[in-house]
């Protein structure tokens, strides 16, 4: 019994010998490099490069023309740390002009703030703006068609009301200011009265 438990040991120390070592050899473990879009450039004919040092995105775009706006689309980009050769610089030193052999004419432009720049590089003046192949337009026949037009309605002919007319009144009948005694008259049949009572009450008894 106890030869047994001994060879056990025996057998669990080999294979975790056997199991550390294997854990202790190197493994080659594939490394993928970041290509950068254009090849790097030391210098140009004038002695400029440019270097991307802009280091908050992975790269920095080329464009086919010195704007954003007129050339939208990217033709490629330079990665952070890539060197490419400067030919030649705008008079507002806003945009470069690079070697870049996939762009039109073998060249290409970098925004100038995204880029350091070493050396001197000629001054030149833009490209002419960009001009669309095509203009979108619309048909004014088939606009008229999509907005309905109001339907002319003539108003009634406005009235004039009657003129007003304010009736007048005149100043009532003054009484009769002549100075007959009313209160006389009725004090007197007041007092016939009076006296018709009396009587009869006398002539009762």
């Amino acid at each position: 019994m106890n030869q047994f438990w001994f060879r056990l040991s025996v057998g669990v120390v080999i294979l975790a010998s056997v199991f550390g070592l294997a854990l202790m050899i190197p493994t080659a473990v594939p490394v993928r490099a970041q290509d950068a879009s254009t090849p790097t450039v030391a210098v140009s004919s004038q002695g400029a490069y440019i270097t991307n040092t802009y280091t908050t995105e992975p790269f920095v775009n080329v464009r086919a023309g010195p704007s954003s706006v007129y050339y939208g689309s990217p033709i490629g980009q330079i990665a952070v740390g890539a060197k490419a050769a400067a030919l030649a610089i705008t008079a507002g030193h806003d945009w470069i002009e690079i070697s870049f052999p996939s762009g039109p004419n073998g060249v290409g432009w970098v925004y100038a703030p995204f880029v350091t720049l070493t050396g001197s590089p000629p001054i030149i003046e833009p490209p002419p703006t960009f001009t669309p192949f095509a203009v979108a337009t619309i048909d004014p026949a088939l606009v008229a068609t999509l907005i309905p037009k109001p339907t002319q309605t003539r108003l009634p002919t406005f009235t004039p009301p009657a003129p007003l007319s304010i009736p007048t009144f005149s100043d009532a009948q003054a009484p009769d200011s002549t100075n007959f005694p009313y209160g006389l008259v009725i004090i007197g049949l007041g007092l016939i009265g009076v006296l018709g009572l009396v009587v009869s009450v006398v002539s009762r008894k």
